[in-house]
């Protein structure tokens, strides 16, 4: 899998970039939070991190600046009804920082204010979500809990990248770190490829 690029930017919209790599051009749809942090940080950009989404009519690449946005996207993947599009569309409307927030406080009506999210979708969001996202906004002393987000979103990423599907491992993974909160990734791995 593509978990990265490096090479020179030759296009970017608000929507996509076009980067080139030893000669090869990628197409990676991205969030109005990258082309934003792009357009600040420009002269220093030449690294993406990318998310392959993978349909069976198509395979689509999406890129990110920084890796904590990809792992929101991958987090909003793990929800019933989110799909590719309509993550991007939750990333370019808020940044890691603001739905960290808005799941964190259930914010329902920041998240039904986003094209094609509706109060059913912005309720499964916080529900689903609610106990994996650590948000930097709340302060916590709980280091346990951050340690088990870590675990849990590492576990997913993992998982996903063995060719499971994240619907499917989410309530496994899921269970796993709150029944075993000392677990590292390996393990957590380990204990949920006996499960699938």
């Amino acid at each position: 899998m593509i978990t990265f690029l490096k090479g020179n930017i030759i296009e970017i919209s608000p929507t996509h970039a076009v980067i080139e790599c030893n000669g090869v051009g990628y197409y990676l749809n991205i969030s109005l939070n990258t082309f934003t942090k792009y357009e600040i940080n420009k002269s220093n950009i030449e690294l993406f991190y990318t998310y392959l989404s993978i349909k069976e009519d198509s395979h689509s690449l999406f890129g990110f600046l920084d890796k904590r946005e990809r792992e929101c996207f991958i987090l909003l993947l793990s929800v019933s009804g989110v799909g590719a599009s309509t993550a991007r569309m939750i990333l370019s409307s808020l940044n890691p920082d603001e739905l960290e927030r808005v799941i964190a406080n259930e914010d329902v009506n920041s998240l039904k204010s986003i094209k094609g999210i509706g109060l059913k979708s912005a309720q499964r969001i916080i529900i689903d979500l609610r106990d994996k996202i650590s948000s930097t906004s709340i302060d916590s002393t709980d280091q346990a809990k951050s340690n088990q987000n870590v675990v849990y979103k590492e576990s997913i990423y993992a998982l996903e990248k063995l060719g499971f599907q994240i619907k499917k491992t989410n309530k496994i993974i899921d269970k796993i770190t709150r029944e075993n909160p000392e677990f590292s990734v390996e393990e957590v791995i380990k204990r949920a490829l006996r499960n699938l």
